[in-house]
């Protein structure tokens, strides 16, 4: 009875030893899995923010001023005329980019 005991607390901790080593070896892969996964929300959060920034900008823009329907911008955008009766266009992170009367083309629809 002693002898089964003795295997049975040495195969025990014989177990438990293997089983801290191997947690160790996947200690590495765990951490760089987090790693990406955290830069993946990241991007993720930060590709989410600039959308809104840009529905958020042009919104505002229709609402409060007028939308120039006979030209567009100078890669196909759509321009605004704010109060002071300047031409812009809002990129995709939600910025303004004003323009001249030069600048801007014929809509072709």
């Amino acid at each position: 009875m002693k002898k089964l005991t003795g295997i049975i607390c040495f195969a025990l901790i014989l177990g438990f030893s293997s089983a801290a080593n191997a947690q160790d070896a996947d200690d590495s892969k765990v951490k760089k899995e987090v790693k990406e996964g955290a830069h993946a929300v990241e991007k993720g959060a930060k590709k989410t923010g600039q959308k809104t920034a840009e529905v958020a900008s042009k919104g505002k823009a229709k609402v409060t001023d007028e939308v120039y329907k006979d030209k567009v911008g100078p890669n196909g955008e759509t321009i605004y005329i704010d109060n002071h009766s300047k031409y812009y266009w809002v990129d995709k992170k939600g910025h303004r980019h004003y323009v001249t009367e030069a600048q801007l083309k014929a809509k072709v629809d």
